[in-house]
C-alpha cells in the first residue's frame, strides 16, 4: 500500500508547484483557432454521414452504375443478338460497319415541354442573326460616313484648286489685256479685283458688284470662259505658261485647253 503511495505523484510537490505556464503573445488565440478548425471539421463530416440523398440524387446513382455495368447474357436482347452471331465490342451490321457504343441516354431533368430547347435555340440564333446585321449595317453607315468625308474633302480641294487657277488666268489676262492696251476687261470678272481702292472706286465698284459677283456662272464656268478668251485671243495656256506665236504653234505644241491634259 505504501508503496503504491510512493509511486503516485504528489499533487503538493514542487514538480506541480514550480510548473511555468507558457506566456508566449498569441499562443491561446492559435490553439482557440485550431480548435475551432477541428470542431468545425467534425461537424462537416457529420452532416456527410447523417445527410439523406434526394430522389434524383439517387436516380442518378443507379442509372450511372446500370450504364458502366455491360448488358450480359441473362439480357434477352443481348442473348438475341449473341445466338445471331453478334460478339461484344463488335460494330453492329451485317457488314460490320454499324455503331459499336449503344446510343446514349439523355435524360430531360427539366420541367418545360417537347420542343422547348428548339424554340430556345431559335430564338437565340434569330437574336445573333439581328445582333450580325446591326453590327453589318453599323459597318456600313461607319464606311459610308468616311467615303463622303473623303468626297467632300476631295471636293474641297478640287474647289480650291479650280479657284487659284481661276485667279491666275484673270491676273494673266488682266497683264496681257494691258499690254495691248486694252482698259477695260470683255468681264468685269476677267480681271482681278483690286486690293487697295479709294473711295471713288469703291463707290463704283458698288455699282458694278453684279458683273463681278456673276453668281450664274460657277468657278469651272468661269474657268472654262477665260482659258478659251486667253487662248483665242492671247494665244496663251496658263498651264503651259506660254504664249505662243500663232494657232497653228499653239494647237500642235499644246497638249490641250483644260487642266487634266497637262497631267
Amino acid at each position: 500500500m505504501k508503496l503504491n503511495m510512493a509511486e503516485e505523484e504528489d499533487y503538493m510537490s514542487d514538480s506541480f508547484i514550480n510548473v511555468q505556464e507558457d506566456v508566449r503573445p498569441g499562443l491561446p488565440m492559435l490553439r482557440q483557432i485550431r480548435e475551432a478548425r477541428r470542431k468545425e471539421e467534425k461537424q462537416q463530416e457529420a452532416n456527410l454521414k447523417n445527410r439523406q440523398k434526394s430522389l434524383k440524387e439517387e436516380e442518378q446513382e443507379r442509372r450511372d452504375i446500370g450504364l458502366k455495368n455491360a448488358l450480359g447474357s441473362e439480357n434477352k436482347g443481348f442473348a438475341l443478338l449473341q445466338k445471331m452471331g453478334y460478339k461484344s465490342g463488335q460494330a453492329l451490321g451485317r457488314s460490320g460497319d454499324g455503331i459499336v457504343e449503344p446510343i446514349p441516354l439523355n435524360v430531360k431533368t427539366g420541367k418545360s415541354g417537347i420542343g422547348h430547347e428548339a424554340l430556345l435555340k431559335r430564338k437565340a440564333e434569330e437574336k445573333l442573326e439581328s445582333y450580325r446585321r446591326k453590327i453589318h449595317m453599323k459597318n456600313q453607315a461607319e464606311e459610308k460616313a468616311a467615303e463622303q468625308f473623303r468626297m467632300r474633302l476631295k471636293n474641297k480641294q478640287d474647289e480650291m484648286k479650280l479657284e487659284g487657277d481661276l485667279r491666275r488666268s484673270q491676273r494673266a489676262c488682266q497683264q496681257l489685256d494691258t499690254q495691248k492696251n486694252i482698259q477695260v476687261p470683255r468681264e468685269a470678272w476677267y480681271w482681278l479685283r483690286p486690293e487697295e481702292e479709294t473711295e471713288e472706286e469703291k463707290e463704283e465698284k458698288e455699282q458694278d458688284e453684279d458683273e463681278y459677283e456673276s453668281d450664274d456662272l460657277t468657278v469651272l464656268e468661269k474657268l472654262q470662259i477665260l482659258t478659251n478668251y486667253l487662248r483665242e485671243e492671247h494665244l496663251y495656256c496658263i498651264w503651259c505658261g506660254t504664249a505662243y506665236e500663232d494657232k497653228e504653234d499653239l494647237s500642235s505644241n499644246c497638249p490641250g485647253p483644260t487642266s487634266a491634259d497637262h497631267d
